[in-house]
């Protein structure tokens, strides 16, 4: 009985975060009531309370809930032992459409307008984003290098340039709400491919 309680309470908190995500894109944080979302969701006050505590523990929970995903599409394409280039066009691409999915650009928005109030917010959100996906990267980097694979520069670098080249178009959008356009696929490509020839990897 105790591990069908615990699976209804995971199934009404992924709910919760999921109706959350909807409203804050949607409305905005600060338009959005606790009322609202658990009108979508279904449930009750008690249980949101129960689960998040607050309105911002439940705003943590929605951003921190996404957090892992750069990391894991790394891992996955890795995994596939492409080589090199091949490895790092599939990683790029992946990201790119990850990051520049309309729904995450929103959430950054909110990410942003929160990490100006609370500074360990902002800290939290980078330790668990841009560290970890620069950090799974950098490991693969250190692989192909210890396996023989000859690079120009340092793994630890080469993982940062590598990633502010999606970065970077992730906050433009972000900022510009559109105006400056996405970067189009043969865009993404020629950058990668100035980035392998850079670093030696282009095979």
């Amino acid at each position: 009985m105790e591990q069908l309680e615990l699976d209804r309470l995971d199934r009404r908190r992924r709910a919760i975060i999921d109706a959350a995500l909807d409203l804050f894109i949607d409305q905005g944080y600060e338009r959005t009531t606790l009322s609202n979302i658990v009108e979508r969701a279904g449930g009750s006050l008690a249980t949101v309370y129960k689960l998040f505590g607050n309105k911002e523990g439940l705003l943590d929970a929605v951003v921190f809930d996404r957090t892992t995903s750069g990391e894991s599409l790394i891992r996955e394409i890795a995994s596939e032992n492409e080589p090199p280039a091949q490895t790092l066009r599939l990683i790029a691409a992946a990201l790119h459409a990850r990051f520049l999915d309309p729904r995450e650009v929103a959430l950054v928005r909110l990410v942003i307008a929160r990490s100006i109030k609370d500074p360990a917010f902002a800290r939290r959100f980078f330790e668990t984003t841009a560290m970890r996906t620069r950090e799974a990267l950098e490991r693969i980097l250190v692989q192909w290098a210890e396996g023989g694979v000859a690079m120009e520069g340092e793994p630890e670098i080469l993982a940062e340039i590598f990633l502010s080249l999606i970065i970077s178009d992730l906050q433009t959008e972000a900022i510009s709400h559109g105006i400056a356009g996405q970067t189009s696929a043969t865009r993404l490509a020629m950058r990668t491919d100035f980035f392998l020839r850079g670093a030696a990897l282009a095979g």
